[in-house]
């Protein structure tokens, strides 16, 4: 795995991409941290950091856009495929490298608190605590776009995937307060998402019987909950995908100074799990 690190690594800064990704978080975060910080005296680095979260939209497809789909336009991945390593190892280090790029504008992170505390009051260990979160963030997002570069020959595509998918998360709650609250309106929404899996577990399957039991009993689940308590479909939905909103733990910190444990492990957790996809999906075309 230190060979694919090493050779991610520096195939980064050969490119100038690394450059390029460090300058640009910090360059954006400088000028968050003179308005915010230092202009209107605010003593949180935290709110400087929600403001970054848009850089991501761009940044971070940008680093991740290559990490596979370069190998597989090139026909490089085969020799990676063939080489004396693992498929753990090959990705693994492929995000490690992203990972250490993200971690350098983290690190210099460190010093804005400090300068706050030059100026007066200053949580340090609020600011530290959100200057983790936010780099576990950045992790979770890294996995996610080299998932979708793994799907995908083409950068541009990988790129733009990317881009969708953070700009739906940043846009996240906004869009939420769209959703119907009533009852009935909840209810055939959850029907939707019930019908939804069951249509992948029967092309996971193709078992007609299995996925058109499933569907009747999920019917049969929803009319009757509904007929014996609609109140528990009001605003469903919006309980359901407010749970998606993976900012959501920086916003905590930021509004309340509360650290949400289950949040930092949402995030090891969807790290771990697109980092096993992107493995299948590489396995996948392997013996295809």
């Amino acid at each position: 795995m230190r060979a694919i690190y090493k050779r991610e690594l520096k195939s980064y800064f050969h490119s100038m991409i690394g450059y390029v990704f460090i300058a640009f978080l910090i360059a954006f975060t400088g000028v968050y941290f003179m308005a915010y910080n230092l202009n209107y005296g605010y003593p949180y680095f935290s709110y400087v950091l929600s403001g970054v979260l848009i850089v991501f939209i761009v940044a971070i497809p940008v680093l991740t856009m290559r990490s596979f789909a370069e190998e597989r336009k090139s026909k490089t991945d085969q020799m990676l495929l063939t080489a004396p390593v693992s498929l753990f190892e090959v990705v693994m280090g492929k995000h490690m490298a992203m990972v250490s790029i993200l971690a350098v504008p983290c690190l210099v992170y460190l010093i804005f608190p400090l300068i706050i505390k030059t100026q007066g009051t200053a949580y340090i260990l609020e600011d530290y605590m959100a200057i983790f979160i936010f780099f576990l963030l950045g992790c979770t997002y890294l996995s996610i776009g080299m998932f979708i570069s793994s799907l995908t020959e083409s950068q541009i595509i990988a790129a733009i995937a990317s881009f969708g998918i953070l700009m739906l998360q940043y846009l996240w709650n906004g869009l939420l307060d769209m959703l119907p609250t009533s009852a009935l309106s909840n209810m055939i929404g959850v029907l939707a998402l019930f019908t939804l899996l069951i249509l992948i577990i029967w092309h996971m399957t193709e078992n007609v019987v299995i996925a058109g039991g499933l569907e009747v009993i999920a019917l049969i689940g929803c009319i009757v909950t509904y007929a014996v308590k609609s109140s528990l479909y009001e605003s469903a939905l919006n309980t359901f995908f407010s749970k998606f909103y993976l900012a959501g733990t920086l916003d905590d910190i930021i509004s309340n100074h509360l650290v949400d444990v289950s949040g930092i492990i949402m995030y090891l957790s969807l790290t771990v799990v697109f980092i096993y996809l992107t493995m299948q999906m590489i396995q996948k075309r392997r013996w295809s």
